[in-house]
């Protein structure tokens, strides 16, 4: 009879979980001349890290400083303290500040992973005390899979929604240059280059070997933690923690189909995200979500809150009194081939020219352009706590807009919207009341909505009527917007719905050129820009009217992986 349980393995410290937390742990440990384990329970490493964006908010980072932006510890404390109100942790937050810029240059300096500055990327309230218009933010710098040699195939790939058929593209100038493929020459030069290379990597490995965001920051760190000689194990949970007294001495795991005790002499690391997919704990902490299924997220299946339970069993306590228990964003459930649904974050749809967003009522009810934690925030706010209906929204976008920037999974041109309509994730229709009546909500408020965002934006006015902006943003209100000048010719518009169930729902506009002056990000065909109107609350609109589309699958709201941090 074959053995259940192996002889106990000793190591120096043992990492439960292989993201970005995990494997920066592991890697800063194996350094220091410890030696190394880490358990992941996935088939794969990279945990959610791998769909991620990759983005790290460090302030003082060397990379800004290097470009001569000025920035203070003191700057970014009270941005912290501005943002954290009674929550705010002196201890934490010093050590954070004081310990960021360390670790970018310890691991520029001792492995491969590297990083790309975010000049454009706003803090998410960058008007705050504190706040800054750019550079705190920095991104995986993009990374040839091919340095992980065979490896390769256990690394999480990328959600397929977030590619351009597999290809992975880039943050920033490179998403601008996708943006302007068909408008300039060097932009499609660019884009030429990443398609010859990704087709000639299908052919070679069957995959593309460019990883770009999360998923370059997880190649980086796992190649980092090989270079390290760090033991890696997949499909290894983490059943139970040992413990001898007071003291955590190890961790049962079950590994190549035996169960194992593996003792940790100096420590065992809890890396294993926070709690997207557990149902129960979604539960307890989301009051207006009260049966823990009513929202998604892009996270792995896998992300169950293991960690986080292991952590109370040996007597710790989770935080039930954070306002927000998630950090939150508009997704999009797309339908696949095989009847399952991916999932598309919206984390840049919303401060794209031409973009609107209301609620299951057809009236609009944020600043689209605010952060996407606020964008949730105002879109629950603007229920009421008695109605039992779904908490949803629709994107309401015109054809010259989605053709120009794309919306949500249907991509921009060249590429047909023709899929996207027989999927059912676009939906069209022919009027604002018919768009209404097929999504289900009040066609008189829908076209009142309308009304009020067209009117203002025609004149170049300021913020439209009846937009409820959150109270947490320092931007409370839509600053004033761009004139436009409207095209006499008719144009479809689409609607994308953020909503659990099919429903359908259209929408229509004229196309425009907007015209616009005096403010720096106010340039549409500067894609460049987006990053920072999505952060800093910069709306432009255009005016929305004539003949109707609707988009729409099923869609719902992000839980994400861990709890805010601040920002």
């Amino acid at each position: 009879m074959p053995p259940t349980e192996s002889i106990p393995q000793a190591f120096d410290t043992i990492v439960v979980g292989s993201g970005a937390g995990g494997l920066a742990s592991a890697v800063s440990a194996a350094h220091r001349g410890l030696k190394v384990l880490v358990i992941e329970k996935e088939p794969v490493f990279g945990g959610t890290t791998a769909r991620s964006g990759g983005w790290l908010w460090i302030p003082c980072n060397p990379l800004q400083l290097a470009a001569g932006q000025a920035d203070s510890i003191d700057e970014a404390r009270r941005y912290l303290a501005h943002e954290t109100g009674e929550f705010f942790d002196a201890a934490r937050v010093d050590a954070f500040l004081q310990a960021g810029p360390q670790m970018v240059s310890f691991f520029r300096e001792h492995t491969v992973v590297d990083f790309v500055p975010g000049p454009t990327f706003a803090d998410y309230h960058c008007d705050a005390p504190g706040g800054k218009p750019g550079w705190r933010s920095i991104c995986a710098a993009p990374f040839d899979g091919r340095e992980l040699g065979d490896t390769i195939a256990h690394l999480r790939p990328p959600l397929p929604e977030l590619t351009l058929l597999g290809l992975m593209i880039g943050s920033g100038e490179e998403l601008w240059h996708f943006f302007n493929a068909t408008r300039s020459l060097r932009s499609m030069s660019h884009v030429a280059r990443l398609l010859v290379r990704y087709g000639s990597d299908k052919l070679r490995h069957g995959r593309g070997m460019r990883l770009t965001n999360g998923n370059a920051l997880a190649g980086r760190l796992l190649r980092s933690a090989m270079d390290a000689g760090v033991t890696l194990w997949r499909e290894a949970p983490a059943l139970e923690l040992l413990r001898d007294g007071d003291r955590v001495t190890g961790v049962r795991t079950r590994h190549q189909g035996l169960e194992q005790r593996v003792l940790a002499r100096r420590g065992v690391v809890l890396a294993a995200g926070g709690f997207p997919w557990d149902i129960a704990r979604r539960r307890q902490l989301f009051g207006h979500a009260p049966n823990g299924t009513e929202h998604t997220s892009p996270a792995p299946e896998g992300n169950t809150g293991d960690g986080i339970a292991l952590g109370e069993s040996v007597g710790g306590r989770a935080l039930s009194e954070l306002p927000h228990a998630a950090a939150w964003v508009p997704v999009s459930r797309v339908p696949r081939k095989d009847g399952t649904f991916g999932v598309f974050p919206h984390f840049v749809d919303r401060s794209k020219p031409g973009v609107i967003a209301v609620n299951r009522h057809g009236r609009r009810f944020v600043n689209e352009s605010n952060s996407y934690h606020d964008f949730i925030q105002a879109l629950v706010a603007s229920y009421d706590k008695a109605d039992p209906g779904e908490i949803c929204a629709w994107f309401i976008a015109d054809h010259r807009t989605i053709r120009r920037y794309g919306l949500g999974f249907a991509k921009a041109a060249p590429l047909p919207l023709a899929p996207y309509l027989r999927s059912g994730y676009l939906l069209r229709g022919a009027t604002p009341a018919a768009l209404a009546q097929a999504a289900g909500f009040d066609p008189g408020a829908f076209e009142q909505t309308v009304a009020d965002f067209n009117g203002p934006a025609a004149r170049g006015e300021g913020r439209p009527t009846g937009v409820a902006a959150p109270p947490t943003t320092a931007r409370s209100a839509i600053p004033p917007i761009c004139p436009t000048r409207a095209s006499r010719r008719w144009r479809r518009a689409v609607l994308c719905r953020e909503s659990r169930r099919r429903r359908p729902g259209h929408l229509r506009r004229p196309a425009h050129r907007r015209r616009c002056a005096g403010h720096r990000c106010c340039r549409q065909a500067d894609c460049r820009a987006l990053c920072r109107r999505q952060r800093c609350g910069q709306h432009h609109g255009r005016q929305l009217s004539g003949r109707w589309y609707h988009a729409g699958p099923g869609d719902d709201l992000r839980v994400d992986r861990r709890p805010p941090h601040g920002r």
